[in-house]
């Protein structure tokens, strides 16, 4: 922990503001995992000198309580960016396959022969595949037009 008072920060315009609102000191307490350094839990106090050693273990539990809960948020986001990547791949991969279909069923030709068509067009095309699929889907792009 680590604690400054006024006279060492008294030239921003942050420590003047917080000395403005009665704050003598503040003490800094790193949150930390495994030697990593995610952020730190800022105490301001209207006593100068910092915290007392007596309550250094309370804010110890504070700032590893605030750890926890950064690191769960942060995994949390990053299960619901997996979850929309995978969304969305299940919502194209649907997309590809209803348009194979519908290829197939009008040309009268075999689901492979159906997505080389609809590959070879979007490539024709300069045009991503699944919206090529989305085309043949909402019949934009009728499936005559691939051959």
């Amino acid at each position: 922990m680590s604690t400054i008072s006024p006279p060492q920060v008294t030239g921003g315009r942050c420590s003047r503001r917080a000395v403005s609102a009665g704050f003598r000191s503040a003490q800094a307490v790193p949150l930390r995992l495994r030697g990593a350094t995610l952020g730190a839990l800022n105490l301001f106090l209207t006593e100068p000198g910092g915290i007392d050693p007596e309550a250094e273990a309370v804010v110890q539990a504070m700032a590893d309580v605030a750890t926890i809960g950064l690191l769960q948020q942060r995994e949390l986001d990053r299960a619901h960016a997996v979850e929309g990547q995978l969304q969305r791949a299940l919502q194209t991969r649907i997309g590809i396959e209803q348009a194979k279909g519908i290829i197939s069923e009008r040309l009268g030709i075999p689901m492979d022969a159906a997505f080389a068509l609809l590959r070879g067009y979007s490539r024709n095309h300069n045009q991503k595949l699944h919206d090529a699929a989305r085309d043949i889907v909402s019949g934009a792009l009728p499936a005559r037009d691939l051959a």
